[in-house]
């Protein structure tokens, strides 16, 4: 008979073979998240947590779960997780880092391109019958090839586009909370820059830091006024980076061309968004490492890390390893 009890917040793109064999395996059901109340209820009686971005892991939801052993999240970022209490708990948090660096590294090429040549605007102009004729004005856009790029954030991610951006023979400006390793620069032949005139200079503005205290409405008014007034800037890192009523405000008046964002604050956006209304604006569901290969690779990843802390190992991908630590003192003191 299985040994453990384990709730799967979502479907996922593969067969739970392996984890079916220690566990049994309870796997909600709705494309929504299930609601909080019905997690708190439900963590109760469970060994192991799988979820997403979009459960709330708290501190009341961990306490709650007496339980638990490991928490496995299939995601690189965990700013749904309340880390502290997890340590405070001796709970092993679990992520799936690396995989999806190339798959969002080429969705943020996706919406710079589509956002640069107006692909959607170009779209709707054809299926709302508007196209008549061949016109030298209609719809132009800015040159890729030889603009400059402002990546903030030369993590995996933001070096994967770097180099995606050499082949347009692109200037490559990074502002990032520490200068990179000379060789990285090098390779990616970009130019360490304060954030004040990435945005001053840039032709594109590209962001990939993770979500902090600090990066927090990054871009805010103040920085969209700083930017050239051709510039787009693009998004598949966190929503919360960008204050949406600023960049609604921006786009409006024209204080920048465009933007094309793939995450929001909140998401789902608000259908009522005044966000919606403009045509130099792209918007996609969160979908930036929505390759197959790589959603299936998270899947397994994030299985294996749960597995992992069921079984009492350490997790092949820790968000938090000092709860290792954390152990490893508590039995020195129990044998001293």
């Amino acid at each position: 008979m299985p040994k453990f009890n384990v709730l799967v917040t979502r479907r996922l793109p593969i067969a739970f073979d392996q984890l079916n064999q220690i566990a049994s395996v309870e796997i909600w059901p709705e494309r929504q998240p299930p609601p909080y109340k019905v997690l708190l209820e439900k963590i109760k009686a469970i060994d192991g947590l799988l979820c997403l971005l979009t459960d709330q892991i708290d501190r009341q939801l961990l306490e709650t779960g007496t339980s638990l052993k490991v928490i496995s999240q299939m995601a690189v970022g965990y700013d749904n997780v309340d880390i502290q209490t997890a340590n405070a708990r001796h709970l092993p948090v679990g992520h799936t880092p690396d995989v999806l660096t190339n798959a969002t590294a080429d969705f943020a090429w996706t919406l710079l391109m589509a956002a640069a040549r107006r692909v959607v605007e170009a779209d709707r102009f054809v299926r709302g019958g508007q196209w008549q004729t061949w016109e030298p004005d209609l719809l132009l856009g800015p040159d890729i090839t030889g603009a400059t790029l402002g990546i903030v954030g030369l993590g995996r991610i933001g070096q994967a586009v770097a180099r995606r951006a050499k082949g347009f023979e692109m200037r490559i400006l990074y502002a990032n909370k520490h200068q990179c390793d000379p060789e990285v620069e090098q390779s990616l032949n970009a130019e360490f820059v304060t954030f004040d005139r990435l945005l001053q200079e840039s032709d594109f503005v590209t962001i990939h830091t993770p979500l902090t205290e600090d990066t927090y409405h990054l871009f805010s008014e103040q920085q969209f006024e700083q930017m050239k007034r051709s510039a787009i800037l693009i998004n598949t890192a966190r929503g919360p980076i960008v204050d949406l009523d600023a960049l609604y405000q921006a786009l409006k008046s024209h204080q920048i061309a465009a933007a094309a964002i793939d995450v929001t604050d909140p998401e789902p956006i608000p259908t009522q968004s005044l966000l919606l209304t403009l045509d130099n604006l792209i918007i996609t569901p969160h979908i930036a490492s929505a390759s197959r290969q790589a959603r299936e690779k998270m899947a397994r990843m994030a299985i294996a890390n749960l597995i992992a802390g069921l079984q009492g190992k350490r997790l092949p991908h820790c968000v938090n390893p000092e709860v290792y630590l954390i152990s490893s003192e508590r039995e020195d003191c129990s044998m001293s």
